[in-house]
């Protein structure tokens, strides 16, 4: 993965965690009104304690009220389950993000690093070279002094022709 990709998957994370944190926030305005909807009813409405005599009417508008009132319990349930999902999931792409970011802040830094590695490893592989070049400049520079010699005792027999240019051998003693 390159770091380009790695941008972009942070990116649409963090994306993906803000149209999350929306989504929750939306939700939990509606688990408020929810609960001060349910709070209003069961406040407002002084009938919804039964009394001991209680016409029809009476009986079936509490029953109607705890049926409204069961429905809205399920509804927080359901949202306050949708909300422990979201947190879940919120969590797990924090995580990720956080992973991403150490991986992308020790790419950063191999590819800072990089540069330096390339110059060493270079000069290593540089020094037999040099070693050689040197040691080639040494042989070249003998080769030019012998050549040097050589061609002043060939101008010097030319000038002379009588005398003999003959090798000097170590005088040596005789062995006992």
């Amino acid at each position: 993965m390159t770091h380009s990709s790695d941008s972009e998957a942070i990116q649409e994370f963090q994306a993906e965690m803000t149209r999350l944190q929306e989504e929750l926030t939306l939700r939990d305005q509606l688990v408020q009104q929810l609960s001060q909807e349910l709070f209003r009813l069961v406040k407002g409405n002084a009938s919804f304690i039964p009394a001991q005599t209680g016409s029809a009417d009476q009986t079936e508008n509490l029953r109607s009220l705890q049926e409204q009132l069961q429905k809205v319990e399920e509804q927080v349930q359901f949202y306050q389950e949708q909300i422990q999902e979201r947190d879940s999931e919120i969590y797990q792409l924090r995580q990720s993000v956080q992973e991403l970011s150490d991986r992308s802040g020790m790419l950063e830094q191999v590819v800072q690093e990089l540069p330096h590695l390339y110059r060493q490893k270079f000069a290593e592989r540089m020094e037999p070279i040099r070693e050689k070049v040197s040691l080639l400049q040494r042989e070249n520079r003998q080769l030019h002094a012998e050549l040097q010699s050589v061609s002043y005792r060939l101008a010097m027999r030319t000038r002379n022709p009588s005398r003999i240019d003959l090798p000097n051998f170590p005088i040596t003693s005789p062995q006992t």
